[in-house]
């Protein structure tokens, strides 16, 4: 399988007298096929573990939409920022299992020589995004027919595609999301990439229900914006949410994600947030308590099975990348931790 383990209690920074998350949580041993899998879940299952933590570390899916590298190194950082919080009784961290990462390293390889500006090189990025789906989708549907949620941590916003796909296999119908981002993602089919993974959900009769919440009507093409309203998809643009209270927000998006009664994921593009760096790194956005806020507030619906951070790119930030992890690290953690204190608060 295309899944490397890891050692979470490899990246603490231990401290006498202190137990970090990355010396408490449970990761899965080496892992050859579907089958081991599915066996590994059962028992993982059995001992209480109830989310799944996936990494992609990729930057194909942007490098393919036009944009630039470097989310390939978000699984790291948030690795780095959660693992070295504190194994707290009031952090739920016991139903949480790190699967590990998809393993792209081959993929990232060849993409790395390929010049976008080259039509013939460009449309084989976009082949190489559509094998990395099929690797994510591989691990993704076992997890998702054991029961399990999933976070999942990029990689660009190509792999919602593979998470939207697997999740209505794995339920056996079509599913619904909640995208925070300026970008509605729904661009043509013009082969795979990081702008287009919910239009593909769509028109493979995956997606039946799409929200976005923060879109910017002035970073979105014309047939996107076509395209999302012939689905009968919404939004709520960045400047209606200046204008209006995020709480009233936050109520009203949790009433309309909870009509829909399908299976829900919930999507979150970090380029939406005020300077995170990403390969869109935005300075008119939202704040981290905006994002936190949504994260918990859709996780304690019983529908939703997925949270997905996407985008997020240390080395983009203005001073570095060691700044940039930082800044990643500490987002991610928060994010994740967004994620656990909402699935704490479900109710059957």
């Amino acid at each position: 399988m295309y899944l490397n383990m890891i050692d979470p209690a490899a990246w603490v920074s231990p401290r006498a007298g202190e137990v970090r998350l990355g010396q408490a949580l449970d990761c899965l041993d080496e892992i050859a096929n579907q089958n081991a899998l599915a066996d590994a879940l059962d028992q993982a299952w059995q001992q209480g573990r109830r989310i799944a933590l996936l990494g992609v570390p990729e930057s194909i899916g942007p490098r393919a939409n036009l944009g630039r590298g470097g989310a390939e190194h978000g699984w790291d950082a948030a690795l780095k920022g959660l693992l070295n919080l504190q194994a707290s009784p009031v952090v739920p961290y016991q139903i949480l299992l790190v699967l590990g990462a998809i393993d792209c390293d081959d993929l990232e390889a060849e993409a790395a020589d390929l010049d976008v500006s080259d039509a013939d090189q460009l449309a084989r990025l976009r082949e190489l995004c559509g094998e990395l789906d099929k690797r994510v989708s591989q691990v993704l549907k076992p997890v998702f027919r054991a029961g399990f949620d999933v976070i999942l941590i990029g990689g660009g916003h190509n792999n919602a595609y593979p998470l939207l796909r697997s999740l209505a296999e794995a339920t056996d119908k079509a599913v619904g999301a909640v995208n925070l981002d300026p970008h509605s993602d729904f661009r043509t089919r013009e082969g795979r990439h990081s702008g287009n993974g919910f239009s593909y959900a769509y028109m493979d009769g995956a997606l039946a229900h799409y929200h976005v919440v923060g879109l910017h009507e002035g970073k979105n093409n014309a047939t996107s914006l076509q395209q999302l309203a012939a689905a009968n998809f919404s939004y709520r643009s960045i400047h209606q949410l200046y204008r209006n209270e995020w709480p009233a927000e936050l109520a009203a998006v949790r009433v309309l994600a909870e009509s829909w009664q399908v299976p829900l994921g919930i999507e979150i593009d970090v380029d939406s947030l005020q300077g995170v760096p990403a390969s869109a790194i935005n300075f008119n956005g939202l704040s981290v308590a905006h994002g936190y806020s949504l994260i918990e507030r859709l996780a304690a619906l019983p529908a939703t099975r997925y949270l997905h951070l996407a985008e997020a790119a240390p080395g983009l930030h203005p001073a570095g990348r060691e700044t940039g992890s930082a800044v990643c690290a500490q987002l991610l953690g928060e994010f994740v931790l967004a994620y656990l204190h909402g699935y704490q608060r479900r109710t059957p």
